[in-house]
């Protein structure tokens, strides 16, 4: 077809409410009901055209973290053998996907977004709900809102990046060809976001590249749906192929693969500096430098003035650490309040802490429900014994957790009077938030503690009313966060609103939901045309 066209202009997934008596809140009951009633699933890879389960010897059971003896489904693990085969479909495939035009790659992830925002919605948030722990207006934001968003906003993004060209001068013309990458993406995903483990192996495949997608084991209930929908939307075999198991067996494959063009990843730190290392070990070995894009978590601050608002500082707070019980690398992880607030807010923000919800997904009523699984139950039930036992630290709220039905952890406030506290430092990526009291006079100083007291630089927030203080801690914050917020919780960034990253510990700051973030999956080049080509070899000057 010869024409210049335009993607849909985007515009956000509207988020549904769910509230009693709705619609989508009866559909979603009924899902939710038909997805915990049916037997264990088998979970399976996609290695080229065959979707089956893994080579591998180990197998893992992925329960419902709010009811651990509920078992949704069974992941036989993958094996070198099917990394390898999911490689060479990536790889067969790279040069028909590349020739592509970019209305048809497009076209597919369009039709994806329409599918999740129709009929796959209430599968996709049940399968979330489930498997994650979220509860409904959680996933709704996740699962549904922003994966389409994703989706939506990368075309048009994408679309802009393809119509960036250059100037002409008399006589030539000057065009700019963004190719994809020489090889496959290598798309690691973690369990807590399904819009994550969606967008990470969309958006380097929507420019063109083939993708090999390791998502999280926790998370493969809902990555199993991502994959029906991106089938029923028309992505051909191995354009993404879906390969569970752990790290390690997929990575040593990955990893020393001379066509591996770049590694689309969010995590841990320690994983993502792992895979770089291994990178730089087999340098030599590629045949190009491998792009690295990285979000790696935060310990995300939360910064008020005496001047901020009692209410707007407890529901920031609430809501910032504890929504999802912690689990977003955005959550407030650390707080520093003025004295004088503090006792402002103190019994009201104890109070509601213990108030909140916690249990069931299933149940509409809760505020949030159980963390992932056994692994991160023990890490915060050990984080809070820890805090109990110190000497300079104290819980002044939540504090408790119970493993019997589910991996619960109650929402917890600690406090300490040393601001380099372990607790101030440390991402538990659970429902714990530290806090630090400080003297209304040192509001200037605790911006340089602030800044230093964590490796990470994902999100903050600035909770103030003076406008000579907001202006103050946004240039002595520049560098501390990412993703800043002015009188609002440091978790929520919105597609197309405020792209996401962070620097520091915390990542490469590629800017997921952006141009910016696309123009990684692509290898520009430049075309020189000159339309009437000189034919002598002398100059004027030369006389």
């Amino acid at each position: 077809m010869d024409a210049i066209t335009r993607v849909p202009v985007p515009v956000n997934e509207p988020v549904k409410t769910y509230a009693p008596g709705s619609a989508e809140r009866a559909e979603q009951v009924a899902v939710l009901s038909r997805m915990a009633a049916a037997e264990p699933v088998e979970l399976n890879g996609t290695f080229g055209a065959e979707r089956r389960p893994g080579g591998g010897v180990d197998r893992y059971e992925v329960r419902m973290p709010s009811d651990h003896a509920h078992v949704l489904g069974v992941v036989q693990q993958a094996s070198h053998a099917d990394a390898e085969q999911a490689v060479a479909a990536a790889l067969a495939v790279a040069p028909d996907w590349a020739a592509l035009p970019f209305d048809q790659r497009a076209a597919v992830f369009l039709r994806a977004a329409d599918l999740i925002a129709g009929p796959y919605r209430a599968r996709i948030n049940g399968a979330t709900m489930l498997g994650q722990a979220k509860t409904v207006q959680q996933a709704e934001i996740d699962s549904a809102c922003e994966f389409i968003d994703f989706l939506r906003y990368n075309a048009h993004f994408a679309q802009q990046i393809y119509a960036n060209q250059p100037q002409n001068s008399p006589g030539v013309w000057n065009r700019m060809d963004y190719r994809p990458l020489e090889g496959f993406v290598y798309a690691i995903t973690p369990f807590n976001f399904t819009a994550i483990a969606g967008n990470l192996p969309t958006s380097a495949a929507l420019m063109g590249n083939p993708v090999l997608w390791k998502p999280a084991l926790t998370q493969m209930f809902a990555a199993e749906v991502i994959m029906d929908v991106l089938r029923a939307a028309g992505l051909p075999d191995g354009g993404i192929n879906l390969v569970p198991g752990h790290g390690k067996e997929v990575s040593d494959v990955a990893l020393a693969h001379p066509d591996l063009a770049g590694i689309h990843f969010t995590g841990s730190t320690r994983v993502f500096q792992g895979l770089w290392s291994q990178v730089g070990a087999n340098i030599a070995n590629y045949r190009s430098y491998p792009r690295s894009v990285g979000e790696t978590g935060g310990a995300a601050l939360v910064l008020a003035h005496p001047g901020g608002g009692a209410e707007l500082v407890t529901t920031a707070l609430i809501r910032g650490a504890f929504e999802y019980s912690g689990q977003k690398c955005s959550a407030a992880s650390r707080a520093y309040l003025p004295r004088s607030l503090w006792n402002k807010v103190k019994d009201d923000l104890i109070a509601q802490t213990e108030a909140l919800a916690v249990g069931d997904v299933r149940d509409f009523t809760n505020f949030t429900s159980a963390v992932i699984d056994e692994r991160s139950f023990d890490k915060l039930s050990g984080a809070i014994d820890a805090a109990r036992a110190s000497s300079d630290a104290e819980i002044v709220a939540g504090g408790t957790y119970d493993r019997s039905e589910g991996w619960y952890i109650r929402p917890t406030l600690i406090t300490s009077d040393n601001p380099k506290q372990d607790i101030f430092r440390t991402e538990y990526f659970g429902p714990i938030l530290s806090l630090f009291v400080y003297d209304d006079a040192d509001f200037e100083q605790v911006l340089g503690l602030v800044d230093t007291a964590s490796a990470y630089a994902l999100t903050g927030s600035i909770l103030a009313t003076d406008r000579t203080a907001v202006e103050l801690a946004q240039q002595r914050l520049r560098f501390a966060a990412g993703n800043f917020y002015i009188n609002d919780k440091p978790t929520g960034a919105v597609v197309g609103q405020q792209p996401f990253g962070g620097g520091r510990a915390s990542g490469t700051n590629d800017k997921a939901g952006s141009m910016w973030n696309l123009m990684r999956w692509v290898s520009p080049r430049a075309i020189k045309e000159t339309l009437v080509p000189p034919t002598s070899t002398g100059y004027p000057h030369m006389g």
